[in-house]
């Protein structure tokens, strides 16, 4: 005769092996979160219609490790401010119209870049058909500036409540997050970007 009897596990060692799992799955989450994706709210209007408060969106912190930024890209990137005393970390989200080396203008709320004006299809129809500029765009003539190397030169969708590389310049590479790819939420709104 065969007495087989099974014993179950000590409270002590299921409560270390639920420990384990749950520290590896923070340890994992945490780790994908600081090197590889990371969720953003979105605040503002300025990438508006392309993204609206309350979207989230995920950014994909390992794209330019692998190539360099790209125009039309929409970044998210630190931007720094002081006011002598304190200094203030804001995670904005704009577009690259801009790349190292470029040449970028405004004449009449048109973004030329290299002297050829850029179709933007992400515009919003109706704010292009004001024709007050400065309703259009706010800022509807800029001199001609030449983006630096290591930096990119960034606008909002949203050109009349954007405040972008048009009025405190260029941003450094090194500060960008990552690239915006997909709006997650709300699930209505999903899309690629």
């Amino acid at each position: 005769m065969n007495d087989q009897t099974t014993q179950s596990p000590s409270p002590l060692k299921v409560l270390r092996e639920w420990l384990v799992v749950i520290v590896t799955a923070l340890v994992i989450a945490l780790t994908i979160r600081t090197f590889v994706l990371q969720q953003f709210y979105i605040s503002g209007p300025s990438m508006e219609p392309t993204l609206f408060q309350d979207n989230r969106v995920l950014v994909n912190k390992l794209s330019y490790r692998l190539h360099g930024v790209g125009r039309g890209d929409v970044v998210v990137f630190d931007r720094i401010t002081t006011d002598g005393e304190i200094v203030r970390h804001d995670d904005l989200i704009k577009r690259v119209l801009g790349l190292p080396g470029d040449s970028v203008e405004i004449i009449d709320c048109n973004v030329y870049v290299n002297d050829k004006r850029i179709t933007e299809p992400y515009l919003d129809p109706i704010t292009l058909s004001y024709s007050d500029f400065e309703e259009r765009c706010r800022v509807f003539d800029m001199d001609k500036v030449t983006v630096t190397p290591g930096h990119v030169f960034v606008m909002g969708d949203n050109r009349p409540q954007s405040y972008d590389s048009r009025m405190f310049g260029e941003i450094d590479e090194d500060l960008i997050v990552g690239r915006a790819f997909v709006t997650i939420w709300p699930f209505a709104n999903w899309s690629w970007l």
